[in-house]
């Protein structure tokens, strides 16, 4: 009988990371502190991250990661594996910061809405006008005569005394 023989596991092709789709949403920017903005993260459309800060140094800008401290420090409890993909959510977070900070410092346009197409000034008063003549009220409808009682009028079908 011929020896049963395994194959050999083929090794694993070497696969370039893909760039990832990373969403930033600026939630809110302070002008004071050394917490400059606050910011949400979307990776890939899956993996949300929340409690991202844009935090001031003295080398500038850079982002922190939500995280909780020990007795030896903060620690993260999210963060990059790569250095190449720590590097592409931080330039990522700090270009949405840098964007938001340009759209609030460049002056706000304010276009007024356009008004409805109108067919000239008397047909607009007639839509607007109520309809029937002046003067003329209303009938009630037939059958919902209201009647007098001895004691006292009626109103709405109630006797008043």
């Amino acid at each position: 009988m011929p020896k049963k023989t395994t194959p050999e596991p083929k090794p694993a092709p070497e696969q370039e990371a893909s760039p990832m789709e990373i969403a930033v949403k600026i939630h809110s920017i302070s002008t004071s502190g050394s917490t400059l903005a606050k910011a949400s993260v979307t990776l890939g459309g899956c993996f949300a991250i929340r409690g991202i800060k844009v935090m001031n140094s003295e080398k500038g800008p850079f982002v922190s990661m939500p995280g909780y401290k020990t007795q030896h420090g903060y620690k993260d409890t999210c963060f990059p594996c790569t250095p190449e993909f720590h590097k592409q959510f931080q330039q990522t977070v700090l270009n949405a910061y840098r964007q938001e900070l340009t759209q609030l410092h460049e002056p706000q346009s304010y276009e007024r809405p356009r008004q409805r197409e109108s067919q000239g000034p008397a047909k607009e008063f007639e839509q607007r006008a109520a309809p029937g003549p002046a003067g003329t009220s209303e009938e009630a409808p037939a059958g919902h005569e209201e009647e007098l009682e001895e004691d006292g009028h009626s109103y709405g079908g109630m006797t008043m005394q």
